[in-house]
C-alpha cells in the first residue's frame, strides 16, 4: 500500500489492509415462492444467494440468473447455479441486458427489503414480466454505529445504506479521504463531502483507486 493513513472498510465483506467495520446485520425471509412460474432470477447480492439456501435445492438450482456483478454471480454459481450475464455493478445496467431478452420472458427479482435502483419499474412500465420477492433486509450494525475513527484516515462506502448507517452517529470531515464502490453510493453522501468513485465497482477496485 503506498498510503499510511488508516483504512476503514465499511462493508460486509473484509480486506486484509483496512479496519473492517461490518456495517449491517443481515436478517433473511423465506416467502412463499413457487419456482416452476420462472424462467431466470435477478440477483443483486450475494445475499439473495444465501436466503435461496433455505429452499430445496432441487426447486431452483435449474433457474439460470443474471446478476450485478461478478460477486453476486459467484455467490450464485457457488450453490450450483447458472449465469446468464453478469452486469457492471449498477442496477440501472442491468437494464439493456434484461431488455435483449423477449418481453415474455419470466424474471424473479430476489431483492431485499429497501433497494437503491427502480430498475424494475421502468422495466414492468415498458411490459417486461418481473416478479419480486423480498428475501432479505438490513439494519445497520452495532460495530458501525460505534466505532471510533482515527482523524486524517480513509473511508471506503460500498453501499449506500454503509453510508446512512455511518452518518446516523458520526460525521465525515474535510480531513477524511472517502471512496465509494458506485454512483449510487456516492449519492447518499452529504452534497459537500468530496469522494473519489472507485475504478471497478468491487472492493478490490476501491483499494486499487487509493493506490494509484
Amino acid at each position: 500500500m503506498k498510503t499510511t493513513k488508516p483504512i476503514y472498510l465499511f462493508s460486509i465483506s473484509s480486506h486484509p489492509d483496512a479496519i473492517h467495520v461490518n456495517s449491517l446485520e443481515i436478517i433473511f425471509f423465506k416467502p412463499d415462492i413457487d419456482f416452476s412460474q420462472y424462467d431466470a432470477f435477478i440477483i443483486t447480492s450475494k445475499q439473495a444467494s444465501k436466503a435461496l439456501q433455505q429452499y430445496n435445492t432441487q426447486e431452483y438450482l435449474h433457474i439460470p440468473a443474471l446478476c450485478i456483478s461478478k460477486q453476486s454471480a459467484k455467490s450464485y454459481e457457488a450453490l450450483g447455479g447458472d449465469i446468464l450475464a453478469v452486469g457492471q455493478g449498477y442496477g440501472d445496467r442491468l437494464i439493456p441486458l434484461i431488455q435483449s431478452y423477449p418481453k415474455s420472458y419470466r424474471w424473479l427479482y430476489l431483492r431485499a427489503e429497501v433497494v437503491a435502483s427502480d430498475f424494475t419499474q421502468k422495466l414492468r412500465g415498458s411490459g417486461y414480466n418481473i416478479d419480486e420477492k423480498i428475501v432479505y433486509m438490513s439494519k445497520c450494525s452495532q460495530k458501525i454505529l460505534d466505532v471510533q475513527i482515527v482523524d486524517d484516515s480513509i473511508l471506503i462506502f460500498t453501499s449506500p445504506s454503509s453510508v446512512a448507517c455511518y452518518l446516523k452517529t458520526h460525521t465525515i470531515s474535510q480531513n477524511h479521504t472517502v471512496i465509494v464502490i458506485g454512483e449510487t453510493t456516492a449519492k447518499a453522501l452529504p452534497p459537500e463531502i468530496k469522494y473519489t468513485v472507485a475504478k471497478t465497482p468491487t472492493i478490490q477496485g476501491c483499494f486499487e483507486t487509493i493506490t494509484s
